[in-house]
């Protein structure tokens, strides 16, 4: 579904990402795990267009996506849910939520996926006409995953979904993300954090600055304690 070849990325002339190659298939949950400041988000902007590469291919469903604008990528079904969140403050959950569906294609199917974003998210249901700078850190993390949902999105790209959050919402997110697998999306996850990836991860790959080190069965990765222990601490 998704395959990335030889990437080259960065910012200002300085290579972040260096000659990098992985694929996610359809329906698979891979994690790329890796220390903060190694190039996880770089990795997911210049598959989502947000950065330009400087070498190497992104293709998704056999089509070149690289170098194309960020909203034909969109258009093609990428969705990328990044750091932070970012969702519009002055903005009531419902209006952020319709926002994720502002494609034609997606818009003619926004009550179905409404449907679905509540299902998944009762909280959201809850508080649709809630501003959304007043929800908390995990119900905007919620708002972001359902907004992705939203736009008709065959691959889920999430930057950190426990980035910044109490630890006792930690264990909602990735349950939460958990039942978005189950719905046969695609997903690709960026993290530095490799306690909740038992049970959601079918691969892992590791990264270390800019270059990845590994790949494997997510049992069998968590199982190499010196591995872990020597890239992520």
């Amino acid at each position: 579904m998704l395959k990335v070849t030889d990437l080259k990325a960065g910012y200002g002339g300085s290579e972040v990402l260096h000659s990098l190659s992985l694929y996610v298939e359809n329906g698979e949950t891979v994690v790329v795990l890796g220390p903060n400041g190694h190039g996880k988000t770089t990795l997911l902007r210049a598959i989502s267009g947000l950065i330009r590469p400087t070498a190497g291919t992104v293709e998704f469903e056999d089509q070149v996506i690289s170098g194309r604008r960020a909203s034909e990528i969109v258009a093609a079904g990428v969705i990328h849910i990044p750091q932070g969140d970012l969702p519009f403050p002055e903005l009531t959950v419902l209006e952020n939520l319709l926002m994720g569906a502002y494609r034609p294609e997606a818009w003619k199917e926004r009550k179905q996926k409404l449907e679905q974003v509540f299902e998944l998210f009762p909280v959201l249901g809850e508080r649709t006409d809630q501003l959304a700078r007043s929800l908390s850190g995990g119900e905007r993390r919620m708002l972001a995953l359902g907004r992705g949902l939203m736009s008709k999105a065959k691959i889920l790209m999430i930057d950190e979904p426990s980035l910044g959050l109490a630890p006792f919402l930690i264990d909602d997110v990735y349950q939460t993300i958990r039942d978005i697998k189950e719905t046969g999306l695609s997903i690709l996850l960026a993290d530095e954090n490799a306690d909740h990836l038992e049970d959601l991860a079918d691969r892992v790959y590791l990264l270390e600055a800019g270059t990845l080190v590994k790949e494997g069965k997510v049992d069998e990765m968590l199982q190499d304690e010196a591995l872990l222990a020597a890239y992520l601490g």
